[in-house]
């Protein structure tokens, strides 16, 4: 279990301690202690300086990027002191792809979807495209599964994979559940949190939008359940799932 906290001012007081009984009472468990992002920051500073041919300063701001979604490179010949400074790492001009174990293949030129993106932070800890390349290979993750709407993320982190000269993951990204208006179900629409006093029926419904039909029984008797008849071709490949509603 490793909870990822590096982005400080949005770390709510208690939401760790929350996420943690929430899976419990879904009968989610984990193998050792918890680990955390912020407790590798050394191991994030040597990773950036094992990559430091390859960055550069940059000094633009939010608003300076205002309405760009690819970055124009404005520092990428400037020399600027890293001191102080966003650190930016340049992207290779040619396509990047990799086989996705729910979405296919999939391939982006980062040069024109992003251009050079940022690997450390004004405030003196390391991006999240980074951290987790850093984190995951340290925990020998061998396969990454998360949602379809970080699937873009995936390219940049096999860039850094192959600059560092460390093995690569297998991907699989899910569906994620969006709103009528195509939004994903997050706290940044306000959506109501999970209610662990419902953990049977919230599982079985997550099962079923996996492209499962469980008994209904007891949270560990579905897990075990799904355990044992698990087939990742039958997880939709569809990006998003549609206009789903949740029971009160």
């Amino acid at each position: 279990m490793r909870v990822d906290d590096l982005d400080t001012p949005r770390v709510a007081p208690g939401a760790e301690s929350r996420i943690l009984r929430s899976l419990e009472a879904h009968g989610l468990t984990w193998d050792g202690p918890v680990v955390r992002q912020s407790q590798h920051v050394d191991r994030h500073r040597d990773a950036l300086a094992e990559l430091a041919e390859y960055c550069y300063a940059c000094r633009c701001s939010r608003r300076d990027l205002r309405g760009s979604t690819t970055y124009p490179g404005t520092c990428r010949r400037l020399s600027l002191p890293r001191q102080g400074n966003a650190i930016r790492v340049r992207v290779p001009v040619a396509p990047i792809g990799f086989e996705d174990r729910i979405q296919g293949p999939h391939s982006e030129n980062l040069a024109t979807t992003t251009g050079d993106f940022v690997l450390w932070r004004r405030d003196g800890f390391a991006s999240y495209q980074l951290a987790v390349v850093i984190d995951d290979d340290a925990m020998d993750i061998n396969t990454v599964v998360r949602g379809a709407d970080l699937l873009d993320n995936t390219p940049r982190q096999l860039y850094l994979l192959q600059r560092l000269g460390r093995p690569a993951p297998h991907y699989a990204h899910v569906p994620v559940v969006v709103e009528a208006t195509g939004v994903k179900l997050s706290k940044h629409n306000a959506v109501t949190a999970i209610d662990d006093r419902t953990a049977r029926h919230n599982v079985a419904t997550v099962l079923g939008l996996l492209g499962f039909d469980p008994p209904w029984d007891r949270v560990d008797e579905m897990l075990d359940w799904a355990r044992r008849r698990w087939d990742i071709a039958a997880v939709p490949s569809e990006p998003a799932i549609p206009g789903f509603t949740a029971l009160a």
